[in-house]
């Protein structure tokens, strides 16, 4: 009796214990559910504010979208600040820290390194300085949309989520900070350059300059506007020193993202409505929330506030639609229902690496950098020629035009009010933003090409470190005013898509800040001559363009080598056969084409790449130029390349594969079969929460859901694990009811919004989205005191 008393005791206990921990866990659940809700912003209210001049309504659609109508330009800057700041306000906290080199008071040591490197560019105080000279209009769009930004941080009655986990307070924004934010996107675009310009230097004073010109020979894609070919290396290979081979160690060269962009336009010449059509899809690195936010401005035009003509009871007549950058008061890209204008990365040269002596005079500057609990002190080295970093006891000073007083202002918005490509050809010198390929379209029927944003005068740029005697000190401070541009060509088409879009001639004069390798922009070019009309159809269809045009050499090379072992490589072979000539979901082939490519690329340049690590520095921002060399190997078979353990390049290159596939299938495969490598999970796209990555049990709310990879890096359709087409913008001025706009995510970047994946299965289904906002389901009104 008393065994089956305790038995039972025994038993009851541990029920209620367990039930006990059950209730305590969603006491738990309810209490962060409670959290999270009490932060959510609210998008049905009403209020009143001194810092706008008449009523004002931001309006959110089905997708979240935010509507504004205002009666002037300033309290649409207000209310656009008041939007962001509700749905994004720690993406735009983040992207200010990022160019201030702040991160490390939120996330403390973790960033210090990270924010040092940041600091080498000061940007924080440069920001002020240009701030204090921008004109009285622009100074006036930054203030109000700080009240903006601010009113809605201030009604606020809980901090948002990622405060309350990294344990710190929001901030107030500052005016200057909407400049920072740009100044980020400078980092992301022209980054790559400084470091590539740095490696060529290493690569040049390492290998001499034959290595050097080996290594960046060009691209046998190439697909300028005027179709001018630079003329392709004809030099050796050169001989590859026995010591270098030896000591070669066998690692990935893991380049970076090619942060860059496709776009396109036809005159009204090849559309039934007799306008001109644009296509835009922006590449960027993918995280939760997604870079860009829907936005639609309605506020009167220019003239009707001249003649006070705005219509009662409707929309103003100037109606901007598009996406902007949470941060900064401008539409990017869109239509304003006369013109259309888009962005790719330009990647003309921006930066030069100045090798400086002791004849240099260098000044220190200090830098303290907050962490939560302390603060260090962080020196900077500044000469005439701009911040100083020694590499291999040499001291380089970097000339940068973001570091000029003309790289960052509001001029973006003036394309707002901009009618046709001729005025808007005409602002492109001046806007301050990174260098773009901007492309333009209007209702009439017009198309254009022109580089917009900050370029400076120089007109020596250079890929390798300059001597003091070079630099063009005076041409680097004022902005270049003659820059090339393309308006209705012959062939009533434009593209453009990060290769190089200008002449041989202008090269000369623009340099290259590292070109895409011109695959895309082939294909592109190539389809677009295949119709004679278009349709907002046709343009989708091409952005989702999946075909292996660029790895079809490499599928045959691959092919003829392992048809040297045809039992041993009979699955393999059916596989490769049966790729489907795309990076489509379901193709294995794809998956090991693409990667026997990748393995062989790095062990060919195993030997250059293990001296460069050696000396802090990599061929990876160089990787994309090695395509073109590469098959010079192949095809010459040079035996000092040739590492000793190999009888000959076939052996060589079969290793290469059986090592690539050894790799995948021990990613992706639990039984070791070749089936499970369909380039759809191989590739699969995975957008993650920036907490969520060190935070795995948040994955489920915070993440996108993962989704089968589509495209790939040389073709339309980019598309990588977390980087692809950022927005997908389709266009006739005039025509928007038809008109595109797919984004990879939602509009808030609150978890528990109903706009925090708004669009983003539309996105991952291949299917067009809307670019005008769609039914109302909630309005908020500022009216002012």
């Amino acid at each position: 009796m008393s065994i089956s008393f305790t038995k039972v005791l025994q038993s009851n206990v541990t029920k209620y214990t367990l039930t006990s921990l059950v209730v305590l866990f969603m006491l738990v659940l309810l209490a962060i559910y409670s959290v999270l809700r009490l932060s959510m912003p609210s998008l049905n209210t009403s209020f009143n504010s001194q810092d706008i001049t008449a009523p004002v309504t931001i309006e959110r659609d089905e997708l979240g979208t935010a509507i504004i109508s205002a009666s002037n330009r300033l309290d649409a800057s207000y209310a656009l600040g008041y939007a962001h700041s509700q749905d994004r306000f720690f993406q735009m906290d983040l992207l200010r820290r990022n160019a201030a080199g702040e991160l490390a008071e939120i996330f403390g040591e973790k960033a210090l390194e990270r924010d040092k490197n940041r600091r080498f560019h000061q940007l924080r105080k440069r920001a002020q300085m240009i701030f204090d000279g921008l004109t009285t209009k622009e100074k006036q769009t930054l203030r109000v949309y700080t009240k903006g930004v601010n009113a809605a941080l201030k009604a606020q009655t809980l901090s948002s989520f990622e405060y309350l986990l990294t344990q710190s307070s929001p901030q107030p924004w500052h005016e200057t900070d909407s400049l920072l934010v740009i100044f980020s996107m400078y980092l992301d675009l022209q980054g790559n350059t400084i470091k590539r310009d740095m490696a060529l230097t290493q690569i040049k004073q390492t290998f001499g300059p034959d290595m050097l010109a080996f290594l960046t020979q060009t691209s046998h894609h190439q697909a300028a506007l005027d179709d001018s070919q630079i003329p392709y290396f004809d030099g050796d290979i050169p001989t590859l020193e026995p010591q270098l081979l030896a000591q070669a160690n066998s690692s990935t060269i893991t380049a970076p993202l090619e942060v860059g962009s496709n776009n396109w336009a036809v005159t009204g010449e090849l559309t039934k409505s007799g306008r001109a059509m644009l296509s835009d899809d922006m590449h960027l690195s993918f995280a939760v929330p997604i870079i860009w936010y829907r936005a639609q401005l309605n506020y009167p035009s220019i003239s009707d506030a001249k003649t006070n003509n705005v219509p009662n009871n409707t929309y103003p007549s100037a109606q901007i639609t598009g996406v902007s950058l949470p941060g900064a008061p401008a539409i990017v890209v869109g239509s304003n229902g006369k013109l259309a204008w888009g962005f790719t990365n330009s990647y003309v040269d921006t930066a030069d690496w100045v090798e400086i002596d002791a004849n240099t005079e260098i000044a220190l500057e200090y830098e303290p950098i907050k962490l939560p609990s302390s603060e260090v002190m962080h020196t900077v080295q500044v000469s005439e020629y701009g911040p100083v970093k020694t590499v291999n006891d040499k001291n380089y000073a970097l000339s940068w035009v973001a570091h000029q007083d003309y790289a960052v202002n509001m001029g973006l918005i003036e394309l707002e009010q901009t009618t046709t490509v001729d005025q808007a050809m005409a602002l492109a010198s001046s806007i301050g933003i990174p260098a773009q390929n901007m492309l333009l379209a209007d209702s009439q029927g017009n198309a254009g090409w022109k580089i917009a944003g900050a370029l400076p005068s120089r007109s020596n740029p250079a890929n390798v470190a300059q001597t003091a005697t070079e630099v063009q000190t005076q041409a680097w401070q004022q902005p270049q005013p003659n820059v090339p541009s393309v308006i209705n060509p012959l062939s009533h088409r434009i593209w453009t898509a990060n290769s190089r879009v200008l002449s041989t001639q202008d090269l000369a004069q623009f340099g290259d800040g590292g070109y895409a390798l011109g695959a895309r922009a082939t294909q592109i070019r190539d389809r677009l001559h295949e119709q004679e009309q278009f349709t907002e159809t046709d343009f989708f269809n091409l952005q989702l363009d999946n075909q292996a045009r660029f790895l079809q050499p490499w599928q045959q090379y691959l092919l003829n080598l392992l048809s040297q072992q045809p039992k041993r490589f009979a699955e393999d072979v059916k596989f490769i056969n049966q790729w489907g000539d795309c990076a489509c979901a379901d193709s294995v082939g794809y998956s090991l084409v693409k990667h026997f490519r990748a393995a062989m690329i790095d062990q060919s340049f195993a030997p250059i790449e293990t001296n460069l690590t050696s000396q802090g520095s990599s061929l990876a921002v160089i990787k994309r130029y090695l395509e073109t060399p590469m098959w010079q190997l192949i095809n010459q078979q040079p035996k000092s390349w040739l590492p000793k353990q190999f009888q000959s390049w076939d052996e060589f290159a079969i290793s290469a594969y059986k090592q690539a596939k050894t790799a995948l299938l021990k990613q992706h495969s639990q039984d070791n079969q070749l089936a499970d490598l369909r380039w759809g999970e191989v590739n699969k796209l995975d957008i993650k929460h920036p907490f969520s990555k060190q935070m795995p049990l948040l994955s489920h709310w915070l993440d996108m859901p993962a989704a089968q990879g589509y495209g790939d890096s040389f073709m339309p359709a980019v598309q990588g694990a977390s980087f692809g087409a950022s927005q997908r913008f389709i266009v006739q001025p005039g025509n928007e009811q038809d008109a595109i706009m797919s984004i990879p995510g939602g509009q808030s970047g609150h978890p528990l919004s109903p706009y925090y994946r708004s669009g983003y299965q539309q996105y991952v289904n291949n299917q067009a989205t809307p670019l005008l906002p769609q039914t109302i389901e909630h309005t908020l009104t500022i009216k002012p005191r």
